[in-house]
This record gives C-alpha cells, structure tokens and sequence, in this order.
C-alpha cells in the first residue's frame, strides 16, 4: 500500500515538474513575442509606421503644359497637340502574358484568353502580335513606341518589370482608332488609351532653324531639371532655337499630387490638396511667317537657278536675315540647308539625325549665326567710314586705280620686304576716284590705299588697329546677344592675333587685304546685317531680337516688346585711340554725324550707278546697299581643288535696306560659292524688300 503512495507521489511530482516546463515553456514564448512586439511597436514603431505609410502615400508629377510660340501675326510655329497612345497594363489582362515561361514564345502558345486580346489589338492598330526575340540586347535598348518588337514581347518585357504599370504599345494612332479602342474597353481587358500632350510644329522646315526643336533630358542635365520639378524619363526640353534659349519661359512648372495606393498600385484618394501644374508662358516672335517663306523661295530659287545653269551643284548652303533698323526686329531669318523639326515632335529618329549631322552643309547649324566666312566688299564699309573719320583721306580726295598697285611686303620696320601686286577686280581699274566713286564702284585699289597707305597718295593708312575698332564700333568681331544658342564672333584679326594663334607676323599684305574683308576676317551674316542696319539708322545699333511680347496663359502680357539701344555710334564714344606707335591712348572717340550720311550717300550710289545698278533697276522703292564676292578657301574648296591663286571661288554677298530716306527694314543675303555678289545675292534681297512692302499694301488694306 505505501510502494503504490509512493509511486502515486513519484508519478505526481514527476507530472507537476513537466507541467512546470510547459508553463516556462510558454512563458518563454510569449516573453520571446512580448519583447518582439514591443520592439517593433514601442522601440521601432515610429519607424515602421513611417515605413508603412511610406508604402500608403506615392507623389504623381502632374505635367504642365509647354507655351506656345506664335510669329508676329498670331500665326503657330510652335503648338501642344493631344497624342492618343495605346498602353496594355500586364496584371489587368485576363490571363497570364508569360503563363509559358518562355520569352520568345509566339503568339499562338500564349493563354487563350491573351492572345484573343493581342489579336484584336493588332488589327485594330496593324502591330504584329509577336515580332523578334527576347534577349540582354533588345531588354537594354527597348523603348516604348521606338520599337520593332511585337505586342507579345513587349508585354512580356512589362509584365516582368512592372506588371501594374501600363505600357505604351503603339504612340500617336489617330482619334478615330483611339475612340474605337475605348469603345471595345469590355472585350479588350488591360488595353488603355492614353492622351499625351506633344509637341507640333506646324509650319516645319520653314521656321525650323529659329524655332528648334525638344529632347529628353540629357544625363548631365536631371539633377538640375529635377530639382525644378521635371522627369528626367518624361519631360522634354529644348534641344535647339528658341526652345532652348528660352526654356525657362515656356516650360512651365509641373504640379504635384500626393495620393493613397493599394497594394497594386491603385490610386484611392488625395491625402494632401494637389498643387496645380503652371502652365508655360506664351512668346510672340518678331517673324513674319509670311515673308519668312518669300525668303527661303528667293534663296531656294536662285541657288536651284544658278544650279542648273552650270549644269552642277555649285551651292545648297545659303542664308537670307531682314530686320527692322530701327527697333532691331528679326523680321526673318532663312538658313539654308534646313530640317524638319515637325519630325521630331514625339521622338528624334536616330536615322534622320544622323542623316543631319552627317551632311556637310550642316542642317542643324544656323547659318545666320554661327556660319563665319570672309564678308569681302560688303566688309568695304567699315574702312570707308573709318578712314573719312579718321581724315585718312576726304571725301574729295582723288586717288588714282590703274588695274594694280605694286607693294613692299614686309613684316618688320628694318624688313627690306618683296613687291607684291595687288589688283582691282576691273582690269583697267576705274581711273581717278574719290571717296564716293570708291564706295560706289566698290573699287579695290581704292581701298588697299586708304587701308594700308600708299606712298605719294596716302601716307598714313588706317591700318589693322583703327579698322578693327570702326568694325567692332558697326556690329562685327562681336556677338550680338540675339535669343539663339551657337552664335559666333566673327575675327578682326590683328598682329597680336596672328603671332599666338600662328607664330607669325604681321604683314603689310594681311593690313590691305582686311581692308576689303578678306584674309583672316571672319564674320556672320547676322553681323553684315547688322553693319548695315546701323548705317541705315544714322549710327544707332539696336539690339536684335526675335522676341516680340511675352504673355502667360491667360493672354495678358507681362513682358512688352520695348527696342533696346545698345550704342549710338555718333554719341557713344566705343572707338579706342591709338597714337602714332599704335598704342592706346586710353581715349575714345564718336563717329561724326556727317562721315554717317557719306557712307549712306555712298550706299545709295551702289544701287542708282554702281554694282548693284542692274538688278535693282525699276524697283519703285528708293534702297541703298552694298555689294560683295568674297574669295575663300575652305576644307571643300581644297578638297575639289579650287583653291588656285588668282581664281579662288567667291561666296555672294549684298546688304541693302529700304526705303533710303526712312528705312523699315535691312536686308542681307549670302550664297555659299555663289559668285557675283550683284548677280546672285542682290536680286534676292530686292525679292525680299518687294516682298515685304507688297505685305505692307495687303495689311495696310486690310486695316491691320
């Protein structure tokens, strides 16, 4: 009896001390999860709470909308057009896209279900249901609606990297396909519609080189983009014209919206009051669409006329600019070869830009700009008025032209130097001339004396010095400040220039030569432009601008147009003095009122009885201008073996402005290779003066 008490004892003992080990057992347990749960609710909740509501709240970059860009008249150059693009989100179709694990699989082995959703896709917006293959290449550069892969393998492609995120399929369809695809929404689960905002350039080559054309953000350039609000993956920007120079005033600024999402992605509700997109501003530009286009036919048409004259390709490379003199309006401004930027609203093909960029001629660059070529006679002007204004010679002056001067080159003052001839572009010369007759006949001997000096004539010339600043004081050697990226400076070489960019000396030849704009002289059409304008306009050079008026969304203007003076040659002293050792002098000097109205007589000379007489004859409008055949020898002409002395190729010139006595606008044209400046150039600026003053007639009538 007592063994089995004991035993019941021992059995007892033995049951509570097991018992006593579940109980810690669980303790453990729940001391394990209490410490557990307090770390992550007490200790670390705040962080997983912000981690939490991180996953909750997503922002959506709402896109603005970029301003549009009109010509002086209201007429669209640059406009935002709805884009309808078909998008398929992965995880919304009715079946799985990648069911078979196999990349490249064809059509014909997908889910059922699927491939009845692709195949009515494709017909409806003629992209293969499956088209090429699947690998490390084609995932690296695959790009939505840039690609020639089918439905099924770019579905694939966005299955496997966000299956929650639609896809763009097919970008740009027209309204019509894009209205019968959201009626279908009920047989065609996942396909979408997007409406996406793109740029559109309606009058395309014709304004393309002013207006440019957007890009995708660069890589070097999303840290700054981003941190005023853009997507480096979306957003566009401009890559050229005035949509890149003027960026800031069209682009706008994005809005933003901070949301609640579901596990998918969905969007459930604001969890804060969205911030509204700004819209871009509006710019007016001071081009007249209308004699924009009079312009690039007259250019077109002579460069095709002198073409098949010569039964070969002489030129394709041209520019034509008029402004206003007195307010400095770009009224138009044609570069020749052009591209189409309407070409490149949604995307740049690789193809064509490449095509652009490998044509010698260069589409993309401006040659109004950032062409710089030697200005020849047109480059005549500045040593005139220089050299009445600095009483090298007077007006009545008479120095004589044989046909040829011979002259001692030399490079130093103990230099024994060699003869050098130079000629007049009229073999017998023209005989005695003043300083009218010089300008008049556009006559080369003339002008190497009054530049370099000519013992028994003019014993002091104006030299490189004082040229250089009557040339910077008239627009050229410096950049305008004209709203347009890659603008050049030209070159008004002097000795200085010459010795540390190529280790040599200055000659007596380099001083005669520059003083009919050539040698090292560089300049752009923009800034013959400009010569001529001040000229016109009694020495006052006014900024050139292609902006008229700056006005926001709601059509109020909050930037006027107001011509801006940068320097009146006549009262702003801008012209350095140099002393007898050509040194500075630390004065400055003005151009005198009356050496202004020489130059303008002179001018008008060239069109009544000197070179430019024949194609000006029996315009109703008084003009003056200024011829120019300019010899160069670039990559080209060397290459076609061109480059012989004595009959270099000539480039054509002329600058003209209207009417004489109160000028409205000033022209330039320049013809790469084209010869003549009075045969080629000059006819198309008479073209473009008839052009605008008929324009005139027609808005005058129309009560504008």
């Amino acid at each position: 009896m007592n063994q089995k008490n004991g035993q019941r004892r021992s059995e007892g003992h033995w049951d509570r001390w097991r018992l006593w080990v579940i109980y810690a057992i669980i303790g453990l347990i729940f001391g394990i999860y209490s410490l557990r749960l307090f770390e992550l609710q007490i200790a670390q909740g705040a962080d997983y709470h912000d981690q939490a509501d991180e996953n909750r709240r997503t922002e959506v970059n709402v896109q603005t909308q970029r301003g549009i860009i009109y010509d002086r008249n209201g007429i669209i150059l640059a406009q935002n057009v709805p884009s309808y693009n078909v998008n398929i989100t992965p995880a919304e179709l009715p079946g799985d896209p990648t069911a078979f694990g196999d990349a490249t699989a064809l059509a014909t082995e997908l889910d059922p279900n699927v491939q009845e959703v692709y195949r009515r896709l494709s017909e409806l917006i003629d992209m293969p249901v499956s088209n090429g293959e699947i690998n490390e290449e084609t995932v690296r550069i695959f790009s939505p609606c840039n690609t020639d892969l089918g439905i099924t393998q770019v579905v694939f492609i966005a299955d496997t990297n966000a299956p929650y995120d639609p896809v763009n399929i097919k970008c740009g369809i027209d309204e019509k396909t894009a209205m019968t695809i959201r009626a279908m929404s009920a047989d065609l689960p996942g396909v979408g519609v997007e409406v996406q905002s793109v740029r559109d350039y309606p009058t395309g080559s014709l304004t393309a080189t002013v207006i440019g054309f957007l890009g995708s953000i660069p890589a070097t350039l999303e840290d700054y983009y981003m941190s005023k609000g853009f997507l480096a993956d979306r957003d566009k920007i401009g890559y050229a014209g005035i949509e890149a120079t003027q960026q800031d005033i069209l682009g706008g600024k994005n809005g933003l919206r901070v949301v609640e999402v579901d596990v998918s992605g969905k969007e459930l509700r604001n969890l804060e009051a969205p911030i509204d997109a700004v819209p871009g501003n509006n710019i007016s530009l001071t081009i007249d669409t209308r004699l924009q286009g009079i312009a690039q036919e007259a250019l077109v048409g002579m460069i095709n006329f002198w073409n098949v004259y010569f039964n070969e390709e002489r030129s394709r490379n041209g520019v034509v600019i008029a402004m206003n003199p007195k307010t400095g309006e770009i009224l138009a401004m044609v570069s020749i070869p052009t591209y189409e930027n309407d070409r490149m609203t949604r995307i740049i093909p690789y193809d064509y830009y490449q095509q652009l960029q490998d044509d010698p001629f260069r589409p993309l660059f401006n040659h109004a700009i950032s062409a710089e070529h030697p200005p020849g006679s047109v480059y005549k002007m500045p040593t005139a008025v220089g050299a009445l204004n600095e009483r090298v010679v007077t007006p009545d002056q008479i120095l004589t032209d044989p046909g040829k001067i011979t002259v001692i080159q030399k490079g130093l003052v103990n230099d024994p130097g060699r003869p050098i001839d130079y000629v007049c572009y009229e073999e017998a010369g023209h005989g005695d001339v003043d300083w009218l007759r010089g300008v008049m006949y556009s006559c080369d001997v003339y002008f190497y004396k009054i530049g370099g000096g000519f013992a028994g004539e003019v014993e002091t010339g104006l030299n490189i010095w004082r040229l250089g600043e009557y040339s910077r004081a008239l627009g050229y050697g410096l950049r305008s400040g004209i709203e347009l990226p890659g603008e050049e400076d030209g070159l008004i070489p002097d000795p200085n220039w010459k010795r540390v960019n190529l280790g040599e000396t200055w000659t007596t030849g380099d001083t005669y030569i520059a003083s009919m704009g050539q040698g090292y002289i560089l300049s752009t059409p923009l800034q013959v432009l400009l010569s001529a304008s001040i000229l016109a306009n009694n020495g006052v050079y006014m900024q050139p601008t292609l902006i008229r008026e700056v006005y926001n969304a709601e059509g109020e203007v909050i930037r006027p147009f107001e011509p801006r003076l940068k320097w009146d040659v006549t009262k702003d002293p801008v012209i350095n003095v140099y002393d007898e050792n050509n040194l500075l002098t630390g004065e400055k000097k003005t151009i005198e009122p009356w050496v202004i109205e020489m130059a303008k007589e002179g001018m008008r000379l060239v069109v009544t009885d000197g070179t430019a007489e024949f194609p000006f004859d029996g315009m109703t409008i008084p003009s003056a201008g200024k011829t120019g055949t300019a010899e160069y020898c670039d990559d080209r002409a060397q290459e076609k073996g061109l480059c012989v002395r004595g009959s270099w190729p000539t480039h054509s010139w002329y600058f003209g402005y209207a009417p004489f006595d109160d000028p409205e606008i000033a022209v330039v044209a320049f013809v790469y290779n084209g010869g003549e400046g009075a045969s080629v150039a000059a006819p198309i600026v008479r073209t473009v003066m008839e052009g605008y003053f008929e324009l005139k007639a027609i808005d005058a009538a129309r009560g504008q």
